[in-house]
């Protein structure tokens, strides 16, 4: 298992496809949406797998040799490689073979890999989003909360990280059944967007 060809959507709004359909590995890093169509572009025989989270291996249809690994990161093209350094990566296969495969794969990309099960990825996905998109949703409206108040954005950024470091231990009003401080923020919050989201977490976060 030493070459591998990749395919990646190189056209817009109709998306085309850059196929190299040799190896011994066709890997799929293409939208979530365009993983079917590509698959069944390509020619049976070698071995076909995609990195998403959330897709069934369904979509590699009509391959049968397939898996996928999931690299649990979030990425942009704003950086390199070692944005992979220390993640974990979610392996799914339908044989000891194809697992065996996945997992060299996970490893050859520095991954610390982890079995997923085919019909477990929407939970898995949806905990992975939660993790990572709402952090950024949370964090821009804690900034906006602080420029309001004359505070500087970037003085959250070592509270989350201090959060992290202490293993998500919950401190705060709600922790501490202060709810008097609760209704300050539910009253500086009242009639922005974030109101409703606020009511939601605060019920989740006490349960």
């Amino acid at each position: 298992m030493q070459r591998i060809s990749s395919s990646a959507p190189i056209g817009v709004p109709r998306l085309r496809i850059a196929v190299r359909d040799n190896g011994e590995l066709r890997l799929l890093c293409v939208p979530d949406r365009a993983i079917a169509e590509v698959a069944r572009s390509l020619r049976p025989g070698p071995w076909v797998a995609h990195v998403s989270g959330g897709t069934p291996l369904a979509a590699l249809d009509p391959h049968v040799e397939r898996f996928s690994v999931h690299p649990l990161q979030t990425l942009t093209l704003a950086r390199g490689p070692e944005q992979l350094d220390g993640a974990w990566g979610a392996v799914t296969a339908e044989s000891d073979d194809a697992r065996a495969r996945a997992l060299w794969l996970a490893e050859t990309l520095g991954l610390r890999p982890f079995a997923l099960a085919d019909d477990k990825r929407a939970s898995y996905h949806a905990g992975a989003a939660i993790a990572s998109n709402f952090l950024v949703t949370l964090y821009r409206t804690a900034s906006q909360l602080f420029e309001d108040a004359g505070a500087p954005p970037e003085a959250l950024v070592p509270l989350m990280e201090r959060t992290i470091e202490n293993d998500f231990d919950l401190t705060g009003p709600i922790s501490r059944g202060d709810w008097e401080t609760v209704e300050r923020h539910r009253s500086a919050l009242r009639g922005s967007g974030f109101e409703q989201a606020y009511e939601a977490l605060v019920e989740v976060t006490r349960a």
